[in-house]
Formats: C-alpha cells, structure tokens, sequence
C-alpha cells in the first residue's frame, strides 16, 4: 500500500490511499483518520485499508487526482525520530579527512541520535533556516515507520515491527555540530526539521528491492538542477533491524516510531555522495582542502530514490528551497 497525508487544519494530517503509479489517491479517513492513528491501530485496520488500496488500482474506486504538493510529510509529527549512522563509509571517510581517533566499536554497536519529532517538513515546503554561516547541508536517507517495538528485541523481532518505508532530507547544520558532539549531550541546533518525501509505502511495494533489512534502490540527489550524486541504499553496513534493535534495546518504542539510516553512503566515488559534508571530506583527502560550500538561501535540492532502469520511485520527490527564516 502506499500512503499520503494531505494538509489540513488538524496537526496530524487526513489520511490518503495513493495508487501504485501515484496518479490517483483516495480519501482514508473514513477507515482511519491519519497515517500515525493508522500504525497505531494497524491489526485493526490493515485490511480495510488494503482493500481500499486494491479498488483504488483496480479502477472500482475512481479517486482523485493525487497532487503531492498539497501533501505534508507523511507523518507530520511522530512519537520519536532516531537516526542512526549505518553507512560506515561515511564515517570512515570523515576519520580519515580530519584525522580523529576511531569511534569505539564502530563495527559494532550503531551510531544513532534522537532527533526533534514535533515538526516534520512536506516534500515541496520551503526549509527556513537563520543564516548561511551555520552550513546548511542536505542528508538523504531512507527511514522505517515501526509498529510497538518491545524493549530488548532482537533484530529480526525488531524487523518485523517495520509498517512502512519513507525518504527523508535530514536537515544540517555543520557549523554547529562539531561543538554538541564535543559536549557530549549529542545533537541540538545542528538538526533542524526533517524533511519527507510524499509517499510512505509498506514493504511489499519494493518487492526484491526491500531485502535483508534495507533499501535496495539508488537515491538521486540534484543541487540547482545539477547531479549531486545517486548512492545506493543496499550498501547499509547495519540493516534497519540492527538499528531498531539498537534503539530498542533498553526502552520499548511506541507505534508511529521513525528509523532513519543516516546520510546514504557508497565506497565508489563515481556514484557521488547524498550531502555536501561527503563530498567536502573527499575533496580534503583528495586536494587538501574543502572546495565546495554550503547551501545558500535560494538553493534548492531534489532528491528521489528510483526504481532501476527508470525515472520513476516509489516514494515520489523532496524538492526544496533553502530561506531565510
């Protein structure tokens, strides 16, 4: 099934049922209200929903045009958001260009912050930001919705509370992390709104290319209508049940629950990266110096995960404008 949530006046959004070729959609909120009462109630309302899904592709339920624009993110608000950091390249990369010590048990134990979960972006919001100099950067990823997680759960268990998939744009400021990850109380001001894209789909709707706890898809990223890069999601060095499990392991995680990877990494450089700090390590390592800046107010990114051989994906597009709030 895949599913959007349109704006209304209500905090949480109305419930839509969207087609499989996201022409089309259908009003939910009869069966439930919002996506997030949705996950929350999914035994009691899966088939109901399913079977709206199945009419809606069938063609014996018309539906509307679907217009993502109108579209805030597909849970505007969640319990929790947790990303973690599953791309070791990414990290590796970042030891290597500003020379730090390895990160204990790296290999072994997740990297992951809790993130603000109040205020969530849609896919076409303008990103209003304070100043340039904080270095604004885009992160794509991919993101898990999850059912109950109860506490100490193991990866699979953990894995089988996955309800839906997403993309997400997590929002950077560079300037300000190096300084709260110093502190040691982790992630504040350097993270603000996250940003989805329209479309949250259940896994079945990927077929081969959800396996083993991952995304397997490339994600495209475009700065100013120019190619950024196109990493693929299979290249998780943790799968998301590694990850939920992490975040599981010593609390239960309630129901509208957010995943994210952390920003979509690749060992081959020809594929490009999915943020800016990336490349800005890789041109150190490579020129001794940064080379690249960061986003400036007017900039916009465009990021969309594809099905291979098209110019289609499941989960629709983030296109965003940076301003100045």
């Amino acid at each position: 099934m895949k599913f959007a949530t349109l704006k209304d006046q209500t905090l949480d959004g109305r419930l839509l049922i969207v087609c499989r070729d996201l022409t089309r959609c259908v009003d939910a909120s009869s069966i439930a209200p919002s996506l997030l009462h949705a996950v929350q109630h999914w035994a009691e309302v899966e088939e109901p929903l399913r079977q709206l899904y199945d009419k809606l592709n069938s063609g014996v339920t018309a539906g509307q045009p679907f217009n993502p624009f109108l579209c805030t993110a597909p849970l505007p608000r969640s319990p929790q958001w947790c990303d973690g950091s599953a791309f070791l390249n990414h990290a590796n990369l970042m030891e290597q260009a500003f020379k730090t010590p390895p990160i204990p048990d790296l290999e072994r134990i997740p990297l992951m912050y809790q993130g603000a979960s109040d205020d969530f972006l849609g896919p076409y919001d303008d990103v209003p930001l304070p100043s340039e100099a904080d270095g604004i950067d885009f992160e794509g990823e991919f993101g898990v919705i999850l059912d109950h997680v109860a506490m100490g759960s193991t990866p699979q268990q953990a894995l089988n509370q996955v309800r839906l998939l997403v993309q997400l744009n997590d929002w950077s400021l560079r300037a300000m992390g190096p300084r709260e990850m110093r502190s040691g109380f982790g992630f504040l001001q350097a993270k603000p709104s996250t940003s989805f894209a329209p479309i949250a789909v259940t896994p079945d709707e990927l077929g081969d290319a959800w396996r083993d706890g991952r995304v397997h898809l490339e994600l495209h990223v475009e700065w100013n209508g120019a190619h950024f890069g196109h990493p693929h999601g299979g290249q998780m060095s943790f799968g998301f049940g590694d990850l939920i499990a992490h975040a599981a392991r010593t609390r239960r995680l309630s129901a509208g629950t957010i995943i994210g990877t952390g920003t979509v990494s690749n060992t081959s450089r020809e594929v490009g990266s999915a943020c800016i700090a990336e490349r800005r390590v890789i041109e150190m390592i490579d020129y001794g110096d940064a080379r690249t800046g960061f986003m400036r107010f007017g900039d916009r990114v465009r990021m969309q995960a594809r099905l291979p051989g098209t110019d289609d994906g499941p989960f629709g597009v983030i296109e965003q404008q940076v301003v100045q709030a």
